[in-house]
């Protein structure tokens, strides 16, 4: 990141030594059982793999990606903190199916760190975070929180998007949930070999910023009845999609219904362009029918010592 964005991180603090998990409803619990990551072909898209696409994030070997430590980012103002534990965090959201399946090493000894709560949050299909839907309109409507001090307004009232890229996931101070939704959140833990899959949608874009996801991971701490406790955070990252794959998703609905302008990977002022190390996934889908599913995966080298909170 440069010096300028370094200087518009969150300047709050949290105490992260002790977390909280609130338990999702037990139908979400049950439906992935306690302590696993699902089956393979538990997701939508997984079983259409032949002639599929991978993308050019594949490029990196497992060792290159094992010897090097994931970029950390800013959390950006929009995380609520573990929220919901569950691997399916769609709730009734509309986009294209995504599997995403992480791994989690040590990029010291390239050993799986598992055991450890992973969080992903992101937006959808039209740019909407769940909890602060009152910060933009999505589809272009609004304007997302800007680096504004304290108290200014933010909004245009031409609902024209204007002045520098939005926090949004970049930089900016914490903000408060304005609602209680919490779609396309969730927490859940890696497996022995390091691994955790999550069930979501495609997520879509908002002024400043290319197609992301955000995430963190969490060490050291307790799973108990109330869900994860304690610990430190070790990781926090984006992790983002190539630019052929988020054009052909532009042309399934309801992303097609967006007028808002797309920041590409290339212009982001987050994404560090290093490949896989930068948090690019790999992923494969059918080139000629995005909207039946994206399977992405990524290895997410991590300092289990190193405390990263992202803020």
């Amino acid at each position: 990141m440069t010096g300028n964005h370094t200087a518009q991180e969150p300047k709050h603090k949290r105490d992260l030594t002790r977390r909280k998990v609130v338990v999702a409803g037990a139908g979400a619990a049950a439906a992935v059982g306690v302590g696993g990551t699902l089956a393979a072909g538990a997701f939508a898209g997984e079983s259409g793999t032949k002639g599929a696409k991978a993308s050019a994030s594949s490029s990196s070997t497992a060792a290159e990606a094992c010897y090097k430590l994931t970029s950390e980012t800013t959390e950006g103002p929009y995380y609520i903190d573990a929220d919901k534990l569950r691997q399916d965090i769609t709730e009734d959201k509309e986009g294209i199916p995504l599997t995403l399946r992480i791994k989690v090493i040590d990029a010291e000894s390239c050993k799986p760190v598992g055991n450890a709560a992973v969080d992903i949050w992101h937006c959808d299909a039209l740019g909407l975070y769940s909890g602060y839907e009152s910060f933009s309109n999505g589809g272009g409507g609004g304007t997302p929180p800007t680096d504004a001090p304290s108290g200014t307004p933010t909004a245009v009232p031409s609902g024209t998007p204007t002045g520098e890229p939005p926090a949004g996931g970049g930089g900016g101070g914490h903000e408060e949930p304005t609602s209680d939704t919490r779609y396309l959140r969730g927490t859940w833990r890696t497996d022995r070999k390091g691994f955790v899959t999550f069930k979501t949608i495609f997520p879509g874009w908002y002024q400043g910023r290319c197609v992301h996801i955000h995430t963190k991971v969490h060490v050291s701490g307790a799973w108990t009845d109330a869900g994860y406790e304690g610990g430190t955070t070790c990781h926090t990252g984006q992790f983002f999609f190539d630019e052929e794959t988020v054009l052909l998703s532009a042309e399934a609905e309801p992303y097609s219904t967006s007028t808002t302008q797309r920041t590409t990977l290339d212009e982001d002022t987050i994404y560090d362009q290093s490949g896989t190390t930068g948090g690019l996934l790999k992923l494969k889908y059918k080139k000629n029918d995005i909207a039946k599913g994206v399977q992405a995966t990524i290895t997410v080298g991590v300092d289990p010592e190193a405390t990263n909170t992202g803020t």
